[in-house]
Formats: structure tokens, sequence, C-alpha cells
């Protein structure tokens, strides 16, 4: 039976995690150090924006599209949490509204910086909703001085997802 399982478990090999360094690196490359520092620096500014009154977790989310304009946002609270507005999903939405997925249909981003307290990454649902509209991105940790402390990528983690493509779009 051990055996069994042990045939069942899966993780990424370290081929796979070498080869999404490698993109990762090449991506940071294309796009550029101070590019990525202004995405940083939008994410921090905008989190100045959030309303928190019920966490006191202000999130500033910056998004990079595939033309090169940036989207930014802030967390929005409701008092049941479950209504609330994340960054990161706002950030979308306003560049889905300004005409991005249509121009360049589902895949239109690039790169996301999200500036917030402590280490982490995008929610579960954040992160499926990236996943809606890349198949694979950047994704900066931003410190609350504009700072970016990780650079890592959509595929790193959410490395099993569920994605428009598996129904062909």
């Amino acid at each position: 039976m051990k055996k069994e399982v042990e045939q069942l478990i899966w993780t990424p090999s370290p081929a796979e995690i070498a080869a999404e360094s490698a993109w990762i690196a090449s991506q940071v490359n294309e796009i550029g150090p101070a590019r990525l520092k202004e995405l940083a620096k939008q994410a921090r500014i905008v989190k100045r924006n959030a309303y928190q009154p019920y966490s006191k977790y202000p999130v500033g989310a910056a998004l990079l599209t595939e033309s090169g304009n940036v989207y930014s946002s802030c967390n929005a609270e409701a008092v049941s949490y479950t209504e609330t507005d994340h960054a990161e999903k706002s950030a979308i939405t306003r560049a889905i509204s300004s005409g991005e997925a249509r121009i360049f249909g589902r895949k239109f981003i690039r790169a996301i910086a999200v500036s917030h307290e402590g280490e982490s990454g995008p929610c579960g649902g954040c992160r499926q909703r990236l996943a809606e509209h890349a198949d694979n991105c950047l994704v900066l940790d931003v410190n609350p001085d504009g700072k970016i402390i990780k650079i890592t990528s959509l595929k790193i983690l959410f490395p099993y997802a569920f994605t428009p493509s598996h129904l062909g779009k």
C-alpha cells in the first residue's frame, strides 16, 4: 500500500522548478528592474487608499498588462467580509473595464505587485482570478515601504491550477 501511495504523490520536479526559475529571471530582465520597481511603488501608493475599518490590513496591488499599462487598486472591506473587494481582483477588474481583455483576449496580465504587511502572496481566490487572465505571470511581494522583497510566479504559487486552458480557452 505504501508504494501505491508514493506513486500518487505529485510535487514539481527539480527540472520544473529550475525551468520556472529561469522563466522568472527572463521576465524580470524583459520587463526591467526599473519598471518592476515602479510597479511596486504604485502598489504602495494605492495601498494608502485602502478601506479596511475591520481588519486594519491595507493592501495595494498594481497590475502590468501586455499593453504596458498599469492598473492599480486597493482592498475595500465590507462588514460581511465575503463582499470585500481584494486589491488584486479590483486591479484586474479595472484592466478589464479599460479594454485589456477585449484587446488582448483572456491572457493580458504580465505581472502584479502586491503591497501589504508581512510576507505572503495573493489569497487563493485572487490566484484563481490571476489564472483566469494569465497562464503565468510575475508576482511581486512588496513591503509597506514599496521595496520588492520577493519575486515569484503564478505557477510557483498555484502549480496545479484549473485554468481556462483546460477548457480549450
